[in-house]
């Protein structure tokens, strides 16, 4: 019974926060929505125990690529048609409320499974998340490796292509400083020697008279 309810809370939630993403004209509300899609489906995985799934999609999709979601929309600078007063508060009010169900469906989840279990004993074995990382560090050790060092190149490439851009960007600013004061000070150079031409040319004058 509490995986059929959960199950209808997680699909309903889903398709609602895709909805909004697919039908928003606001890129912050679309990715606020996306990111709440993401959650529910990665609900579905701990409702299958898949628990090493659910934890893959929060990390990757729900972490990483919001973050980069959320990075983008900071050069287009997306923030600025939000509006401080909510148009629709009863809308706000049902995903409110929403959420709230979901959350309390999760944290009673251990509850409800400890009373399944009272009934139902369940062999005692290998979990999902041990038995991925046993095979992951067993079988596929070389493929693994070779994962994490490709990621740590392009980690390394990146920070070196960020520094010499950053390098750049700052020799191009002190360039242009550099000439800024050249032309200020060439400016008031000639500015002191056309004073000075000035006031002698007063002098050999009042000295004539």
């Amino acid at each position: 019974m509490y995986e059929f309810i959960a199950f209808y809370i997680f699909a309903i939630s889903t398709v609602v926060l895709f909805g909004i993403t697919a039908m928003s004209k606001n890129v912050l509300y679309a990715m606020t929505s996306l990111a709440g899609g993401m959650v529910m489906i990665s609900g579905f995985f701990f409702l299958l125990g898949a628990d090493f799934l659910g934890v893959v999609q929060l990390i990757v999709y729900v972490g990483a690529v919001m973050a980069l979601y959320a990075f983008a929309m900071m050069f287009f600078d997306a923030t600025k048609d939000i509006k401080e007063k909510h148009q629709h508060p009863i809308l706000v009010m049902i995903l409110g409320v929403l959420m709230a169900v979901v959350f309390v469906v999760i944290f009673s989840a251990p509850i409800i499974g400890e009373n399944i279990e009272a009934l139902y004993p369940v062999i005692e074995g290998v979990g999902n998340a041990q038995a991925v990382g046993m095979v992951l560090f067993t079988k596929y050790l070389v493929p693994f490796e070779v994962a994490a060092v490709m990621l740590l190149v392009a980690m390394i490439a990146g920070i070196i292509l960020a520094g010499k851009k950053m390098d750049h960007s700052l020799t191009t600013h002190d360039d242009v400083v550099d000439e800024v004061l050249h032309h200020k000070f060439e400016s008031a150079s000639d500015a002191i020697y056309n004073a000075e031409e000035i006031a002698e040319k007063a002098d050999i004058e009042g000295a004539g008279k």
